[in-house]
């Protein structure tokens, strides 16, 4: 691919980018924000209750999801001993789909009684909840199953799915979002900690697709992802979603380079200064060391940068935004 060729394909990018980001950007989402917070704690014994109270005196149909997609993801915490479980069987059945299915059919039962009763859940309960609460307040919602990529389940392949979560149709467009992961993450300890990521609201397509690839491919909602970019890609963290960040370049995951030669990364970012607070970096234990870039250049925000790498050797390189990973690459260096 020459130079020119890249610069186009990657700012036609950014511009797709931009526009789904902003279908939204007009509305003032303090009212649907404060109504959600009003109703922190309610139960979930009687949800056409629950809809009600969260949508009735909302106008707009993003409005009414945007309060029910925050109280949900800010109410319900994560379970871990049910993802586990599910896991476990997932792999004990990884040969035989129709035993599995039978299987979480049954423990369907099990995460539903948790969730009504104790509002703590695994993706498939935030879903099922997310669509339910639509679904009374007459907005048209649908879970999508499909592959979920992060730190703790890095798809290498398209075996069995592994994630859940949603489309909504607003003003006559689907756009999808992951209650589960805004709602929060399990720290060190196995407890669940509530720390809502907006980043995962309405999202745009391409970048939501560098951590989710449904089932059904119709719910990518956009050309521009293959399933062999999704398995290779770079591994992207929370962080990323809240800065509102697309990396770009080097595309997968796996790099090789010779010992001195250069390697250009690139990234997407709405926020024109984050090029000042970038950074490439490594681990030494606990101990980070920071890698030397060269040619900053932030182009229509596109921000860009080079390093070379000296020496021989495996690497974990993490992309910094301020003190956050956006990116890992391993980048394997070889002889010249």
């Amino acid at each position: 691919m020459t130079h020119n060729l890249y610069i186009f394909l990657t700012l036609l990018l950014s511009l797709n980018l931009t526009a789904q980001v902003s279908d939204f950007a007009s509305v003032d989402f303090t009212k649907a924000n404060n109504i959600a917070k009003i109703h922190e704690g309610a139960k979930l014994d009687n949800l056409p209750l629950l809809a009600y109270q969260l949508t009735s005196k909302l106008s707009t149909d993003v409005e009414k999801f945007r309060a029910i997609y925050t109280w949900v993801s800010k109410n319900i915490k994560g379970d871990n001993a049910q993802h586990n479980m599910v896991s476990k069987n997932r792999k004990k059945f990884k040969n035989d789909s129709i035993a599995f299915s039978k299987w979480n059919k049954q423990y369907l039962k099990v995460v539903f009684k948790k969730l009504r009763k104790y509002k703590k859940t695994m993706c498939t309960g935030y879903a099922y909840l997310i669509q339910e609460l639509c679904y009374l307040a007459n907005i048209e919602c649908v879970i999508v199953d499909g592959y979920g990529r992060s730190v703790d389940a890095n798809t290498n392949s398209l075996d069995m799915v592994n994630h859940s979560w949603n489309a909504v149709k607003l003003n006559n467009k689907w756009y999808l979002c992951d209650a589960t992961w805004s709602s929060g993450y399990t720290d060190e300890y196995n407890c669940f900690i509530t720390d809502y990521n907006d980043g995962y609201f309405l999202t745009d397509p391409v970048l939501f697709g560098k951590s989710h690839y449904p089932a059904k491919k119709k719910w990518l909602l956009t050309d521009k992802i293959i399933t062999s970019s999704f398995t290779k890609a770079p591994l992207i963290y929370g962080e990323t979603y809240k800065h509102n960040i697309d990396p770009i370049a080097p595309k997968n995951r796996d790099v090789t380079l010779r010992k001195g030669e250069e390697i250009t990364f690139s990234l997407k970012a709405t926020d024109s200064d984050l090029n000042k607070t970038v950074s490439l970096v490594h681990y030494i234990g606990f101990k980070e060391k920071k890698f030397d870039i060269s040619n900053i250049t932030n182009n229509n925000g596109i921000i860009s940068f080079n390093h070379k790498f000296k020496h021989k050797g495996n690497y974990d390189a993490h992309l910094k935004i301020n003190d956050d990973i956006v990116a890992t690459y391993t980048v394997k260096v070889i002889k010249d």
